[in-house]
C-alpha cells in the first residue's frame, strides 16, 4: 500500500496516478469498492459522493447502481488522481477538495462513501463530521478501512521482517496504513461525529502481486523507508519475505496475500 503521512505527499505526479489506476485498483481496491457499495445498499436514483476518491474506483462502482436517474460525485485532494478519474469515469463529477472541509453544501447526498482513506486524514473526527454534514437525513455514510496490523496474516509478518532488518523506524513508517484498524475505536469516532451505526463487519480480501519482490517493492517504495535503507537491507527484506511468506505464492506464479478490513455503515443522528 502506498503510505501517505502529510498533505504534501498527496501531490503526486500524473504518471504515479496512472500507475495507481493500472496496478493498485485492479489488484487491491476494486473488490473493496464492490463490497462497500453493497454494504451501503445504494439504490437507483440516489445521489452519491465518494470522499477521497483517488482515481474513482468506488465512484465507478456506485455509478452502476444509481442508474440514469442518479448522480455520483468524487472529491480528492490530488489533481493528478482527479485527472485520471475523469478519464476513466466520464459520467462522474469529480472536483478537488479536502475531506476535512468538503466543498459541498449540507444535506446534498443520499449516500457518502469513503474507502481506504480515513487513516490518512489529519483529523478523522472532522472528516467524519463533514461526511455526516453533507448526507441527508436517513441517508447513509459507509466507510472501509484496513484492519489493524495485528489482524493481518501477511502484512504483519512483512512489517516484522522490515523492522528486523531496518530497525524500529521501519515499523513506524510502514504502520500508517493500519492506524485506523481498531473497529471499536472507529465506531466511537463515527458516533462522535454524530453518526448512528447501522451495520459493521470485517471481511478478508486479496491483494495480488506479480511476485514476493513486487509485494515488497509496493510497500517499501511506496513509503519513505526506501530513502532510508541501503541496497543490502532492501535485498535482505525481499529474501526473507520470499522465504517466510512462501505460502502466498500461487501455482499461477503470482503472489496473493490476504487483506483484512472493516466496513462500517451509519446514518446521521437527527437533531
Amino acid at each position: 500500500m502506498t503510505q501517505t503521512t502529510n498533505t504534501e505527499t498527496f501531490q503526486i505526479p500524473l504518471d504515479a496516478a496512472e500507475a495507481y489506476e493500472a496496478k493498485f485498483v485492479p489488484s487491491i481496491f476494486a473488490e473493496w469498492a464492490t463490497a462497500l457499495v453493497d454494504a451501503a445498499e445504494i439504490e437507483s436514483g440516489a445521489a452519491v459522493l465518494d470522499v477521497a476518491c483517488g482515481t474513482g474506483v468506488v465512484a465507478r462502482a456506485a455509478r452502476t447502481r444509481v442508474g440514469s436517474s442518479g448522480s455520483v460525485g468524487g472529491i480528492d485532494l490530488n489533481p493528478s488522481m482527479l485527472t485520471v478519474a475523469a478519464r476513466v469515469a466520464p459520467g462522474v463529477e469529480f472536483r478537488q477538495g479536502d475531506a476535512c472541509d468538503l466543498p459541498v453544501g449540507d444535506d446534498e447526498f443520499d449516500v457518502v462513501l469513503c474507502q481506504m482513506a480515513l487513516m490518512f486524514m489529519p483529523d478523522r473526527t472532522i472528516a467524519l463530521s463533514e461526511m455526516a454534514r453533507v448526507v441527508r437525513d436517513h441517508g447513509t455514510v459507509a466507510v472501509a478501512v484496513p484492519a489493524s496490523l495485528d489482524a493481518q496474516p501477511a502484512y504483519r509478518p512483512f512489517v516484522e521482517i522490515a523492522t528486523r532488518h531496518a530497525g524500529p523506524e521501519a515499523r513506524s513508517l510502514l504502520a500508517t496504513y493500519w492506524n485506523c484498524g481498531d473497529l471499536p475505536a472507529l465506531v466511537r469516532d463515527m458516533e462522535g461525529a454524530r453518526l448512528r451505526i447501522t451495520d459493521r463487519g470485517t471481511r478478508t480480501g486479496t491483494a495480488r502481486f506479480d511476485s514476493p519482490a513486487d509485494f515488497v517493492a509496493t510497500e517499501v517504495e511506496g513509503s519513505p523507508l526506501i530513502e532510508r535503507i541501503d541496497t543490502a537491507t532492501y535485498e535482505a527484506i525481499k529474501a526473507d519475505v520470499a522465504a517466510e511468506l512462501a505460502r502466498y505464492a500461487t501455482d499461477r506464479g503470482s503472489f496473493e496475500v490476504p487483506l483484512v478490513g472493516h466496513i462500517v455503515v451509519a446514518t446521521p443522528v437527527s437533531g
